[in-house]
C-alpha cells in the first residue's frame, strides 16, 4: 500500500490531493473543505480497451492532454451525495476523469484479471458565480485542470 498527498492552492482555495493504493483498488480524495465528501466506485470491465491521450499540441507545451473516459465506465455512488443535479454531474466527471488517468497510467499487468477499482472522494467548494443551472466557470475549468494536473503528478512520482 503506497500513499501520495499534496496540497494546492487552486483559485486561492487550499486543495488537498491524496492518493492511496490498495492491491484491489485506489481511493482518491479531492478536498477543498477539509472533508472526504461524496464517495464514488468508478469500475470498467476489463475488456474495454484504454485509448492514450490525444498528441498534445505543440502551441500549448505547458497543457497536458487527458485520456479519454472510455464509454463502458460505471459509476456508483458509495456515501454521499451531490447537493443538486449540476454538482452530481460535476463530481461524475471529476470521478471518470481520474480513474481514466490511473487506468491509462498503471502498468499492464497480464495475470490480472480486471482493472482496480477506483474509489473517489469529492468535497468542492460551491462556485460563488454559478447558480448550478448553468455551464461551468472559468474557476470550475480551472479547478478540474489543476486537480487532473496534480492527479497526473501524483501518479507518476508513483502513488
Amino acid at each position: 500500500m503506497s500513499t501520495s498527498s499534496i496540497t494546492i492552492d487552486l483559485n486561492d482555495v487550499p486543495t488537498g490531493v491524496s492518493i492511496q493504493t490498495f492491491k484491489d483498488s485506489v481511493l482518491v480524495l479531492v478536498s477543498q473543505v477539509g472533508k472526504v465528501g461524496n464517495l464514488i466506485q468508478v469500475t470498467l470491465p476489463p475488456t474495454t480497451p484504454l485509448l492514450p491521450a490525444a498528441t498534445a499540441d505543440p502551441l500549448e507545451s505547458n497543457t497536458r492532454q487527458l485520456p479519454p473516459i472510455p464509454a463502458a465506465t460505471h459509476l456508483t455512488s458509495l456515501l454521499g451525495h451531490a447537493p443538486s443535479e449540476y454538482r452530481h454531474t460535476l463530481h461524475n466527471l471529476y470521478a471518470s476523469q481520474i480513474a481514466s488517468l490511473i487506468w491509462n497510467m498503471a502498468p499492464e499487468d497480464p495475470t490480472s484479471q480486471a482493472r482496480k477499482t477506483i474509489i473517489v472522494g469529492i468535497a468542492l467548494q460551491k462556485s460563488k458565480t454559478n447558480d448550478d443551472t448553468s455551464s461551468p466557470t472559468e474557476t470550475e475549468k480551472e479547478t478540474f485542470t489543476g486537480v487532473m494536473r496534480t492527479v497526473q503528478e501524483l501518479l507518476e512520482k508513483g502513488a
